[in-house]
């Protein structure tokens, strides 16, 4: 047994993994289904899944001990263009990753195979630090983040999100006439049918409650499960992706969560749909109310939300290409930072049912830093009392917003994200710097590339 007064959040965790009843029924869950290998997975700045596999007969090993990786990891090893590795260099020091044993799943398509989620820690052995949580650890930011949350607050963040994604292949090009939408057009699924069955049916072995799903853009395809605590839903994102891939690879075609695949086609975002929890109760709206309405502390909330919204871009849009979402006006995207009343042009959407669906995020977004914004954003909402103003009427493409103008570029998202400070002190400075270098590499090696749009402006345009 651990000293209460001297344990590190190291020890803590692997004094939970020694329970020895929960570590028999996973003996006992792995030899049934057959599983022979184990996935122990982490998660980096951008949202990649890395990690190790380790035979199934080292569990009892692995749940204290974990797996060490070099803490370059988290910046997925990326060198910027003058070749500095970025997360520490290569000399930096190891990072132990310890299995949260409730994340344990046998994957569908291969039952020898079994996966967790790590959370990551400071080694032991390192001077002062040795046995904290690593700070660059976005899934277990989230967790400490909201635990925080509620203890202060007494709420959950409770989410479900929607990933849109792009399919490509023999067999799934379709057509409609000119001015005519694809959408909902029960032909389109019936030739994707064998994706989303063989994703549904992964997802739900998986753990997932599937509840719908439609085809959108050409390409396009959202399929959607229920909502559960933050944490939850980050994970199910995640694991949505390797599913999907996993479906590419079965069906020999191509799976992209690219978040503007082609100039006027929809882009792919990711929609967070959100609601606040005391207990059973869901506290955005007031229990008997048919018709729409937010408390005022869903009020106070959705302030936070529109007041970080210009910040948070950097995180809900990650990537040099997912700007051209907001480009595209018409798509759906938002263009200005506003709310609705079931308004779909809006940056937020009050919906009928007590939620609010934020539709800032994309397909790529890392789902542990867009939850730990939404935190952070909500409670200083809630604190300040922030008045969210009157819900836009009308198309958002038309009038002006009271908030901060969306960037549109990365570039300048990075420099309004880089100023918040709320922002910054959830994700933790340390995490803030190394994305800002990550994503301001990202930004630089863009502005520098030559693209064949301006060779075909510029190559033979003069004299």
């Amino acid at each position: 047994m651990t000293n209460s007064t001297t344990a590190t959040a190291l020890d803590q965790h692997r004094e939970r993994n020694a329970d020895l009843a929960t570590l028999e029924a996973l003996e006992k869950r792995i030899a049934d289904a057959g599983v022979q290998y184990i996935y122990y997975q982490a998660i980096t700045v951008t949202g990649r899944a890395v990690g190790k596999v380790v035979p199934a007969d080292q569990l009892r090993r692995n749940a204290e001990k974990g797996v060490q990786m070099h803490r370059t990891v988290v910046a997925d090893f990326q060198a910027t263009r003058d070749g500095t590795l970025l997360g520490g260099g290569v000399e930096a020091a190891e990072i132990t990753a310890i299995p949260d044993l409730d994340t344990f799943t046998v994957l569908p398509w291969d039952p020898s195979v079994g996966r967790f989620f790590c959370r990551m820690y400071e080694p032991d052995h390192r001077p002062e630090v040795g046995g904290q949580p690593f700070e660059i650890d976005v899934r277990g930011n989230l967790i400490r983040r909201h635990e925080e949350f509620t203890q202060r607050t007494g709420l959950e963040l409770r989410t479900g999100c929607e990933p849109e994604m792009t399919w490509t292949g023999p067999g799934l090009e379709v057509s409609t006439r000119p001015d005519s939408s694809t959408a909902y057009r029960v032909e389109f699924l019936e030739r994707y049918r064998p994706i989303y069955q063989k994703v549904m049916t992964y997802a739900k072995a998986m753990g997932f409650t599937m509840i719908e799903g439609d085809y959108e853009d050409p390409g396009q395809v959202e399929l959607n499960w229920l909502f559960d605590t933050a944490t939850a839903t980050a994970d199910r994102v995640i694991a949505y992706r390797q599913i999907c891939r996993q479906v590419a690879r079965e069906l020999g075609v191509k799976a992209s969560f690219m978040p503007k695949p082609a100039t006027g086609k929809m882009g792919n975002g990711c929609h967070h749909n959100l609601s606040l929890w005391r207990g059973d109760e869901n506290v955005l709206a007031e229990p008997g109310r048919r018709e729409m309405h937010l408390t005022e502390i869903g009020k106070h909330a959705l302030g936070g939300i529109l007041t970080h919204a210009a910040a948070s871009m950097a995180v809900m849009a990650p990537t040099v290409n997912s700007y051209k979402r907001y480009w595209d006006a018409g798509q759906f995207a938002p263009a200005q930072i506003n709310w609705g009343m079931d308004n779909k042009t809006c940056t937020v959407r009050l919906s009928a049912n007590g939620r609010l669906e934020l539709k800032l995020p994309d397909a790529m977004v890392n789902p542990y830093l867009s939850h730990t914004v939404l935190l952070a954003a909500i409670e200083d909402g809630i604190k300040n009392q922030i008045d969210p103003g009157p819900p836009h009427q009308g198309s958002s493409y038309e009038g002006e917003s009271r908030f901060t103008k969306l960037p549109l570029n990365l570039g300048e998202a990075l420099d309004v994200f880089a100023a918040d400070e709320v922002l910054r002190n959830a994700i933790g400075n340390e995490t803030v710097e190394l994305y800002l270098a990550y994503k301001r590499d990202e930004w630089a090696r863009f502005c520098s590339h030559v693209t064949d749009w301006e060779f075909m402006m510029y190559a033979e345009d003069i004299p």
